[in-house]
């Protein structure tokens, strides 16, 4: 059996005021809900007390938390992902394309393919720095949505890289299929965001939650639907789709958030029509300009065919 280690940790001041199960996702690297189940068995204390997910830390608190025992890495499968495509590579960092179906990285509970997983299978190393399950990782999309990911292969760049997403220094920019037609056709979503008050697995807009910024404008209308280019200046946990669907024009396919399930079906979307378009960044060592984009996959170019002809409901 292997031997859990007990981290005594001082709250550094870019966390402050943050509740704790957000703040030690930062610290630690660890997941939100690996941290929230370790709150729930009293595994994070502060001065002999167990502390609840709903407190928030002070800069200088002195935290001790029992972390969970490493995630068994020969357990995850290191087979090549179908579809995962690599856009840019060089020692310090690798740019890909990931497809639909496939995690960044492992996580308790998830059986299928990772973006670690896949990286590690082709011969690739990345940087160890981080959380064991998700090194090298400096950025996520989620497991349903596609597009350009940035993945560090040196610790230096990875540090860089962690950095420059949290200063709002790397351009994200994605397309998403929303339904019906935005008025105004360019605008931003200023709307702060947390974890849905009665519903764990979602996320909505809260007054209380954190700043999200959103800036989108039309590309194209088509009949009940629009497509639309979003750009991110911050990143909160579906942030796109929680905020289209707050202005009631969720993401076609994305019945988490309350899309259609008709018009998905007649597009043939099994997921939310949203893709990671383009990445512009700084390279993390030499400092070069760098610009990536990643062509629409399968699924999003059969949707749009389909919208000159369908008949949608």
């Amino acid at each position: 059996m292997s031997q859990r280690e007990l981290r005594t940790l001082s709250v550094p001041e870019g966390v402050a005021g943050e509740r704790i199960d957000s703040a030690l996702t930062r610290v630690l690297g660890l997941s939100r809900t690996a941290v929230v189940k370790l709150l729930e068995d009293g595994d994070i204390t502060t001065s002999r007390r167990r502390m609840v997910k709903s407190e928030r830390v002070s800069t200088g608190q002195v935290i001790e938390v029992l972390l969970p025992e490493p995630i068994n890495t020969g357990a995850i499968a290191l087979t090549p992902i179908e579809g995962l495509e690599i856009v840019f590579d060089d020692q310090d960092i690798v740019v890909i394309s990931k497809p639909v179906g496939a995690a960044a990285h492992p996580t308790p509970g998830w059986t299928g393919p990772t973006v670690v997983g896949a990286l590690s299978a082709a011969g690739f190393v990345v940087s160890t720095s981080g959380a064991p399950e998700r090194q090298g990782i400096v950025h996520r999309l989620d497991v349903g949505t596609s597009g350009l990911m940035i993945v560090a292969k040196s610790d230096r760049a990875f540090t860089v890289m962690k950095d420059a997403f949290r200063t709002r220094r790397v351009k994200k920019i994605y397309h998403a299929l929303i339904q019906g037609h935005m008025d105004p056709t360019s605008g931003t979503i200023d709307a702060p965001i947390d974890r849905h008050p009665k519903e764990n697995h979602r996320f909505a807009v809260v007054g209380t939650g954190k700043e999200s910024i959103t800036h989108y404008e039309v590309i194209e209308f088509y009949r009940a639907v629009s497509l639309v280019k979003v750009e991110l200046e911050t990143g909160r946990t579906h942030q796109i789709r929680v905020h289209f669907s707050a202005l009631n024009h969720p993401l076609v396919g994305d019945m988490t958030y309350g899309a259609d399930p008709a018009l998905a079906k007649s597009l043939g979307m099994s997921r939310p029509w949203l893709h990671a378009k383009e990445l512009r960044f700084e390279h993390p060592i030499t400092g070069a300009k760098l610009n990536f984009t990643a062509p629409y996959p399968a699924d999003l170019i059969a949707s749009i065919a389909l919208l000159s002809d369908a008949v949608l409901p």
